[in-house]
């Protein structure tokens, strides 16, 4: 992806609350290298979890949303949301997708709230002042996942984000999908769900381009990852300018490209329901999350109906 650079920012190495969590005149970041890979993989397989991400006084706050939208997920954000004023907050997505029907609910509880959403991993760095929150770009935003980014009212996608789409398929048949059998009620509930999808997706704002997209890729092929141009004829990119949707960046003083020097950072610690990750840079998988009936396929095993 290329996007324009702004307030001396380097987009494609780190978002926004990076510039503001780690650039400080004077100040030394010290990075530290835990965990393989695997570590993200694996939270990203598991029903959706949501983190408080805090960074005042140096940047604003941030939610971090990772793993598989399931039947429980609109509950489990709205049991997070409550107590909290989450108006027009950024979330910070990684989610291999889910359940198409969920996914709509999740992203029309957002659009109410007026979120902003981006794609990304959620860190916390070791700096001579203590721990500073950051957001990495190595992260994945897969099948319904993508719809859900498309919920925010303003949406950004860094160029090492990988956001990737495919059909909608039966979720428990979508491993052996051309061997599968299918009945006249299972295609009537594919249909159905399309529609919905494509109901929600011009409610969101979205184009007949990202719809074309999706539906053009049958399960057994890999997921179509967009090119920078597809995700701006899809109007999932709002804004080229990652202070949209994290503020405060004009304070950073260096190129923050020039301070990354390894790739895998540590999850918060002591963080409520915030799981260990790492980067992932793998090819997806296709298997599918199944919940309820027609779901999105996923890069993940199923976890039955």
């Amino acid at each position: 992806m290329r996007f324009a650079r702004s307030s001396g920012f380097y987009g494609q190495t780190l978002l926004c609350a990076a510039a503001f969590c780690l650039v400080f005149s004077g100040f030394a970041v010290a990075f530290e290298e835990q965990g393989p890979a695997k570590a993200n993989l694996e939270a990203r397989k598991q029903p959706m979890r949501f983190s408080w991400i805090a960074c005042e006084p140096h940047c604003g706050s941030w939610i971090s949303a990772v793993g598989l939208v399931t039947g429980e997920t609109p509950k489990a954000f709205n049991d997070f949301a409550a107590g909290r004023d989450l108006t027009g907050v950024t979330v910070v997505l990684d989610s291999g997708g889910g359940s198409v029907n969920d996914a709509i609910a999740l992203g029309r509880r957002w659009r109410e709230l007026g979120v902003r959403t981006t794609v990304g991993t959620s860190v916390a760095v070791k700096t001579t002042t203590g721990n500073r929150a950051a957001v990495l770009p190595e992260a994945n935003c897969e099948s319904m996942c993508v719809f859900v980014l498309l919920s925010g009212k303003t949406r950004y996608v860094p160029e090492r984000a990988h956001v990737r789409v495919h059909q909608i398929w039966m979720g428990d048949r979508a491993d052996n999908a051309k061997a599968a059998s299918y009945t006249a009620e299972d295609l009537m509930i594919v249909e159905r769900d399309i529609g919905r999808l494509a109901k929600y997706t011009f409610e969101m704002g979205g184009s007949g381009d990202l719809l074309h997209l999706a539906l053009s890729i049958p399960p057994w092929e890999a997921l179509h990852e967009l090119s920078p141009a597809e995700l701006r004829s899809t109007n999932l990119v709002t804004t080229d300018r990652v202070a949209d949707v994290l503020p405060g960046g004009g304070d950073a003083e260096t190129p923050v490209a020039d301070l990354v020097t390894k790739p895998v950072q540590d999850r918060f610690p002591g963080i409520a329901n915030a799981p260990a990750t790492a980067t992932m840079t793998g090819q997806p998988t296709k298997t599918a999350e199944a919940s309820g009936h027609a779901v999105a396929t996923t890069a993940a095993p199923a976890l039955g109906q």
